[in-house]
């Protein structure tokens, strides 16, 4: 069968009640609802008399407010159907809003300025019929038939909800009626095949477009609705100007517009409403779904976005719905029921709208027939039907059964279907209350041709299909696993680390290799003693620079041949800069290894620098600089080490390496060329490879490769890594940054060096501290005060002195609290609450026992490799990694805190709102206050307390 938006009779009944006609609900107040039923077709044959054409005899008049009257007579009974129908629907709604125009239309019904009172009483006591109120995509309508008698009654009611109904609107009535509709959403939701609706609106329809939400709308926006959006609602779209009055039966035109203007006349206009034409969102890609629901049958949903109401191919597209899935007679059904037998039903359900139409191909599937089967019956007879049309006879047919219908529903005036509601229709979406019978007449006037052109345009292509299957019945076992507590770990298994060999070129290059077959991978890394502690002496952000530019182009390869080469040959190559060290690596396959090596050595050895590629760089990269100084944290890193340094260290620098605007503006190719040629030299590198390859087979391809490298005369660069005194008392440093949400607490302290024996040690006493999530800090900022998202310390790695810091970002009002926290988790765990040995025992049970998962691939090998040479360890370092761990006692870690943490030592970079932390993080006494620029500079000696309520 087909369902379309304006049907009548049982259809009406099925399609009109529901906001979404697939969940078995409503979304009219105490609306009753059913599932479509099909509408039985009369045999047809060619020679069928067209019938005569259908109407209905109206007037019609406009109120000075805007309120359009339509008025039918019909004496036969003395009752009058009253319709009130109001131009907006769920697609007037907004993102984050939806489900609003339904929330209102329950709200109508509880009461109003001048009758506080549950709506429905004075209607029962009068024998009201066929009352109620729907809400649909488009519209909004409130009906009811009332005895002649009743009808000032009737008008007075309609009008006091449509202009006074404001002052009784509560927030316990909108809380009441928020409870209801999400209850009635539930209901739907619960009901087989409930989820379909909102589902396939959210598919095949974009972002943004207003058929994309379900009428009911969604949890979450329902909550969202405030009293003032209630308001707003009433006064935007309930005015006179937008609504239509219907009124059909035992009355006359004279007494309609004395009765309509005495009850509506007084009524504001409202403001005048701009509405789209039409958003078919015409799709071009098939796409596809699958859900699961408590259903006894699969359901397979095909689905079209076809022409809008008033579009020219509108009718024929209906007329093609009608003849592929309207009965007995139709198509699918004759194809899939009643032939293969391989379906219990199927219809095309057309539900037509102001900007779009959903065309719906629905079957269920027989128990044992797989949806593929159906799909593959349903694109068949589609595709017959797209290449030949419909027949004569078929067009006879499915136009005589609607004519039928409707003919039927002429002899009531209201309802779900009568007159009352065909003339609203008409009047709402075309201005012409006869609309959908003129119709009737177009459509026997189609030719099968005409047919054929606009299922092809319409139907041919960007289907949705959605399958819907039943839950699977699994059963369980009986239980037989022991429950009352963890399963022993048992005995774990040794994780041996790669041998490591060794091997030293003549230009002083130093080859380590860690031989790993179990892919046909090899990783190399050429690691140099540089990085962003080059930079001391030089413009700030040159290594990184020159790390940055050596991929693009060099003296032989331009920056778009030499990312072609990686992609044909499968590897990949990569330039970085650190604090401590620079690096050139390769990731190749060993297939293709010589060409990959060739490529890494013109990479590495013959950059281009060129001005070219200097300037086009040069824009973005301060360009990042400037973001760097609005993003909290890349603030406080970059104004933090000269802080703790001081300015002669090779760390006083940004960490994030990027430089300064000043720098990077006057940097030159010279600067770059200079850079590569003092840092980037064998004698002060070590080339690193991990992988599928041997020890020979590796210095073969490097003596071909690197023999000519040679060290320039003058001796390798020193960096001045001198250690550091800490300050005699902690310093704090604010920088503005007006109106932020959260302010970003860091803290620094200058520790011991990544290079110390005791470095497995001294992480795990930060850990307990900081360094994991069920750590000190954490625990106590985010779990227990809920002040932050995560609050963590840690120590960022450096051969020399390298900073322990204190990450906190904590919410705005609770900053000076935060920091008098940390002040005491610090100060506590040197004191009264130092480490205990359960939780030094946890955190060597994880280190041991991640081992088997550590080392699993060729990169975390190579990265363990590159991380003992820039920290000179030893290359057995992993060897007797887990007695080490084991051997940590409780003591070491005591004694490692009472060195390292200095809580009256610390250097606090504050990066937030000043006018609304300054004072409160003054008065906590822990140093001086003074604030500082993006670029680090003080503004002033100290901060004045003034500034703040604290």
């Amino acid at each position: 069968m087909v369902n379309r938006l304006w049907l009548p009779a049982t259809l009406a009944l099925a399609i009109s009640a529901c906001g979404d006609p697939s969940n078995g609900g409503n979304t009219g107040s105490n609306a009753t609802s059913a599932e479509p039923q099909t509408t039985a077709s009369a045999t047809v044959t060619s020679t069928t008399t067209a019938p005569e054409p259908l109407s209905i005899d109206y007037e019609k008049f406009t109120l000075p407010n805007g309120l359009r009257v339509i008025v039918h007579e019909d004496r036969k009974a003395p009752i009058v159907s009253v319709g009130v129908w109001y131009h907006v629907g769920s697609k007037d709604e907004k993102p984050g809003r939806t489900g609003f125009a339904h929330l209102f239309e329950h709200l109508m019904f509880n009461g109003s300025d001048n009758y506080d009172d549950e709506y429905f009483k004075p209607f029962e006591q009068a024998g009201a019929t066929g009352m109620n109120g729907t809400t649909w995509l488009d519209r909004t309508n409130y009906f009811e038939t009332v005895p002649s008698n009743a009808l000032d009654m009737a008008l007075w009611m309609e009008s006091d909800r449509m202009g006074h109904l404001l002052g009784v609107i509560t927030q316990e009535k909108l809380d009441e009626q928020r409870g209801v509709v999400q209850n009635e959403k539930r209901q739907g939701q619960n009901q087989p095949y409930g989820k379909v609706w909102e589902k396939l609106q959210a598919a095949i329809f974009p972002s943004g477009h207003p058929y994309s939400w379900s009428t009911i709308g969604s949890m979450e926006d329902l909550n969202a609705a405030s009293l003032d959006d209630v308001h707003q609602w009433f006064k935007q779209y309930y005015g006179a100007a937008n609504t239509v009055l219907v009124l059909a039966g035992d009355i006359d035109v004279a007494t309609a517009k004395e009765k309509a203007s005495k009850y509506f006349g007084d009524i504001p206009a409202g403001p005048p409403l701009t509405r789209k034409d039409s958003w078919i969102a015409k799709r071009d890609q098939s796409t596809r779904d699958t859900m699961y629901d408590r259903v006894a049958q699969s359901r397979l949903y095909k689905v079209f976005n076809t022409p809008n109401l008033g579009h020219a191919d509108e009718e024929a597209i209906s007329v093609a719905a009608a003849v592929l899935g309207d009965g007995k007679n139709s198509r699918l059904y004759q194809r899939l029921v009643y032939e293969d037998q391989i379906a219990t039903s199927v219809n095309v359900a057309l539900y037509e709208f102001e900007l779009s139409s959903m065309f719906q191909v629905i079957a269920d599937a027989k128990p044992g027939v797989e949806l593929s089967e159906i799909e593959s019956a349903i694109n068949e007879e589609l595709q017959q039907f797209l290449q030949e049309g419909p027949t004569k006879e078929e067009l006879a047919r499915v136009n005589m059964s609607e004519y039928a219908a409707y003919a039927r529903d002429l002899e009531q005036v209201g309802g779900w279907s009568g007159k009352g509601v065909i003339l609203a229709r008409g009047e709402l979406y075309f201005d012409n209350p006869n609309a959908y019978l003129e119709s009737l007449t177009e459509k026997q006037q189609l030719t099968p041709d005409q047919v054929k052109v606009a299922a092809n345009e319409w139907l041919s292509s960007g289907d949705h299909i959605l399958e819907v299957h039943p839950f699977p019945e699994y059963k369980t076992a009986e239980a037989s696993a022991d429950r009352s507590k963890l399963p022993e770990l048992g005995d774990f298994p040794s994780v041996p680390f790669p041998e490591v060999q060794t091997a030293e070129m003549p230009n002083g290059l130093k080859v380590i290799l860690a031989e790993r077959h179990s892919v046909p991978v090899v990783n190399m890394e050429m690691k140099f003693d540089a990085g962003y502690a080059a930079d001391q002496g030089a413009k700030l952000g040159t290594s990184s620079y020159a790390m940055s530019m050596m991929k693009e182009g060099t003296t032989h390869l331009s920056a778009l041949e030499i990312a072609a080469r990686e992609e044909m040959l499968g590897a990949r190559i990569d330039t970085d800069a650190g604090l401590d060290t620079a690096s050139v690596s390769l990731n190749a396959l060993t297939s293709n290894l010589d060409d990959s090596i060739d490529l890494f050595t013109d990479v590495l050895l013959n950059p281009a620098f060129s001005d070219e590629e200097i300037e086009r760089k040069r824009s973005r990269w301060i360009a990042g600089i400037q973001q760097e100084k609005t993003k909290p944290v890349q603030m406080a890193l970059r104004n933090i080490p000269p802080l703790l340094y001081g300015a002669d260290h090779a760390y006083s620098i940004p960490f994030t390496g990027s430089g300064t605007e000043d720098s990077i503006a006057s940097l030159t190719r010279d600067d770059l060329v200079n850079y590569h040629r003092t840092w980037l030299r064998p004698d002060n590198a070590t080339l690193i490879v991990a992988g599928d390859i041997t020890m020979p087979q590796l210095m073969e391809k490097l003596e071909k490769n690197f023999a000519d490298w040679r060290a320039p005369q003058a001796a390798k660069p020193v960096k001045n890594l001198t250690e550091v005194a800490l300050p005699e008392k902690s310093s704090v440093y604010l920088i503005d940054k007006p109106g932020a949400e959260q302010s970003i607490i860091i803290g620094g302290l200058l520790a011991p060096s990544e290079k110390i024996a005791e470095r497995e040690a001294l992480h795990m006493m930060n850990d307990i501290l900081g360094g994991t999530f069920t750590a000190r800090i954490n625990m106590n900022l985010r779990e227990d005060k809920h002040w932050a998202y995560g609050a963590y310390s840690f120590f960022t790695g450096a051969k020399g002195q390298q900073p322990l810091l204190v990450y906190a970002p904590v919410q705005t009002d609770k900053t000076s609290e935060s920091l008098a926290e940390l002040q005491k988790e610090l100060r506590g765990y040197i004191g009264s609450a130092p480490a205990k040995a359960s939780e030094l025992q946890k955190l060597k049970d994880k280190r041991i026992n991640e081992l088997p998962g550590r080392f699993e691939t060729i990169d975390a090998v190579a990265g363990a490799l590159s991380s003992m040479v820039t920290y000179e360890r030893p290359l057995d370092y992993m060897d007797g990694y887990a007695d080490e761990v084991r051997n940590i006692d409780l003591d070491q870690v005591h004694e490692l805190a009472k060195q390292t943490i200095k809580p009256d030592r610390f250097v606090w970079v504050i990066v937030g709102d000043k006018e609304k932390i300054a004072g409160g993080v003054e008065k906590l006494g822990i140093g001086n206050l003074t604030e500082l620029d993006a670029d680090g500079k003080p503004l002033a000696t100290q901060v004045n307390a003034a500034t703040s309520d604290g």
